[in-house]
């Protein structure tokens, strides 16, 4: 049985994908649906949902479309997300692969700056970080990345140390390739799996952490957020409780679908090496 049938007949797996598929979809579409600038004033102030036909979800306190802050604050967390997942793969696999392949001095090194990162938690880094450098979409990727790399890192390490003493990795030593052309043309390639495994588990984190940093005020003055909207919302939560329900909602379901399909294509990719 091919992969993505084994994918398909996984519930969890088959859920997380129709969650992520309408993630996506709602993130695409932000600009086609909703064009101009989604804080401009679309109607009275604190519209309930569903009063108007125009304006569905109806508006915060200054007047703003709700529904169109949800689009566009979809197409910022799931760019945050996977930025922000690429940037800590790419450097945990670097990492990793330098200090399993290079050993001694040079992973004993690595491993200590990892050991330093891995002492403070990784929100507490990203708030020190982004408060230091200041608010800005680039700088929160950055922030998270740094939070979140050393996982990526140690997974392969680990990986690099099994596979560094294989017959063509020899080979390729034989015949005097570079020892950092064989870490990374021959090695990495191989040790890449397990590390990639864990990128749904980065990009989920990596959402709520931008929602948290948005949420505490932190997060790009410029762009509207899903923690921003939730923060918008606290001021009139008794009153107006939707303003803070609609996007914590839109947050747990985009964080349980990428959960959801990560699991699905772990479980998919154990039974596939199983059966190797």
């Amino acid at each position: 049985m091919s992969p993505f049938r084994r994918f398909l007949r996984t519930p969890e797996a088959v859920a997380g994908a129709i969650l992520l598929a309408a993630l996506v979809t709602v993130a695409l579409s932000a600009s086609l649906l909703f064009p101009g600038d989604p804080q401009a004033i679309a109607g009275p102030a604190l519209l309930p949902p569903f009063q108007d036909g125009s304006l569905p979800l109806g508006t915060d306190r200054l007047g703003r479309d709700v529904l169109a802050e949800l689009f566009h604050g979809a197409r910022t967390s799931l760019a945050v997300g996977l930025a922000a997942a690429a940037a800590a793969l790419a450097i945990g696999a670097v990492v990793g692969t330098l200090a399993g392949f290079a050993g001694g001095l040079v992973d004993e090194v690595l491993m200590r700056i990892t050991d330093a990162f891995q002492t403070v938690p990784g929100f507490l880094l990203a708030l020190a970080f982004v408060s230091v450098v200041g608010p800005s979409l680039g700088i929160v990727v950055i922030a998270i990345a740094l939070g979140t790399w050393t996982g990526p890192a140690r997974v392969a390490r680990a990986e690099v140390l099994s596979i560094r003493e294989r017959d063509y990795v020899a080979s390729a030593r034989v015949i005097g390739m570079h020892p950092l052309a064989i870490a990374f043309r021959e090695v990495l390639p191989n040790a890449l799996p397990p590390v990639l495994a864990m990128s749904s588990v980065i990009v989920a984190a990596a959402i709520l952490t931008e929602a948290a940093l948005s949420f505490l005020g932190l997060g790009d003055p410029n762009r509207v957020t899903w923690g921003g909207m939730i923060a918008e919302g606290r001021a009139v939560l008794r009153t107006a409780p939707f303003l803070s329900i609609v996007p914590g909602l839109a947050l747990v379901l985009t964080v349980l679908g990428i959960y959801l399909a990560g699991e699905g294509i772990v479980e998919t990719t154990a039974v596939r090496r199983s059966l190797s």
